[in-house]
């Protein structure tokens, strides 16, 4: 990274006023009011982004920050059970979009807005093992997950996804699904990040006895991870297995909703900037964006909750420096 003293030749300039447009590590000292600053990180930080039409919990997600698209879940009006509904969000505001051909909650996504796939659910009173692909506008019926399961973290895109939880986990490339090895502390309603061959897996539950740990998965074989700095069960997520972010989610049982964030560099957590509203059951699906960027949709806070927060990472802003 090119320092101001690389640019400059100096590290604290004297200005009359703060710089419009400072550079990362900037330090200067305000004459006008006698006052050294600097321009640094404050970390990571949520800001708040468009609602979602209808409050909903339990959706499926795919696609980053500024191009997502979310589906199903457990809407906040009748009937209150399972939806079909597809919102499509750019960054400011949520559109409707074409309707999933299987009215689900509990499902989990994969892929981009235009190129997404959604797996597995609930549908009242079981499970559903139904399957579909998104172009962006419609949804198309695919060979479905072979076990009916509603708590499902998955990853990747939609022609090469991978699919976890205590059902076992699932490797989807397009046609066709295979089982790899399973986890090694089974544990379900947990998030993850990653590819097919370098995912990684944190949290999860019971529900009465929620996990911190972190699985890594190399393609053939899960080892542990660091384990995550608060135990939480429904927690958010996305990344990489080398650079992942954790958020919300509820523990050390249900529902105890959780506002808090952490960030993984592939060793260890590190905690970072909290969530706004705290809640647990946002949108699922690995591939919804970096780590330095994230996405909260929806979620119970403790009712169904419309909102979405984006998170930053780093967040840069002028301080005022001193001693202490």
């Amino acid at each position: 990274m090119t320092t101001f003293k690389e640019i400059s030749g100096q590290l604290i300039r004297t200005l009359s006023s703060d710089p419009a447009n400072p550079q990362e590590g900037q330090i200067w000292y305000n004459s006008t009011i006698g006052v050294l600053k600097g321009y640094a990180s404050l970390g990571g930080v949520w800001a708040t982004g468009g609602n979602l039409p209808v409050g909903t919990n339990q959706m499926g997600g795919a696609g980053p920050q500024t191009a997502n698209v979310s589906f199903g879940g457990t809407p906040a009006t009748p009937p209150q059970t399972k939806t079909a509904a597809t919102y499509k969000y750019d960054g400011s505001s949520w559109t409707t979009s074409g309707n999933m051909n299987t009215s689900r909650t509990g499902v989990s996504g994969a892929g981009t807005q235009t190129a997404a796939l959604g797996a597995g659910g609930y549908v009242f009173p079981g499970g559903t093992t139904s399957t579909e692909s998104f172009n962006g506008s419609t949804w198309t019926n695919v060979t479905n997950i072979p076990v009916a399961d509603s708590t499902w973290a998955s990853t990747g895109t939609q022609t090469a996804a991978f699919y976890v939880s205590t059902g076992g986990a699932f490797q989807y490339s397009a046609p066709s699904w295979t089982a790899v090895a399973s986890l090694g502390t089974s544990r379900y309603e947990a998030s993850m990040g990653g590819t097919q061959t370098a995912a990684v897996y944190f949290g999860g539950g019971p529900q009465t006895a929620a996990s911190n740990a972190t699985e890594e998965f190399n393609g053939s074989t899960w080892t542990a991870g660091g384990n995550l700095n608060t135990a939480r069960v429904q927690i958010g997520g996305t990344g990489t297995q080398t650079a992942a972010l954790a958020f919300g989610g509820a523990g050390p049982t249900e529902p105890q909703n959780r506002a808090n964030a952490e960030l993984y560099d592939g060793t260890s957590w590190t905690n970072t900037g909290s969530l706004a509203i705290a809640r647990r059951q946002t949108s699922k699906g690995g591939s919804q964006g970096p780590s330095s960027a994230g996405l909260a949709v929806g979620g119970l806070s403790p009712a169904r909750s419309t909102a979405t927060e984006e998170f930053t990472d780093p967040s840069f802003a002028t301080q005022t420096l001193t001693t202490s």
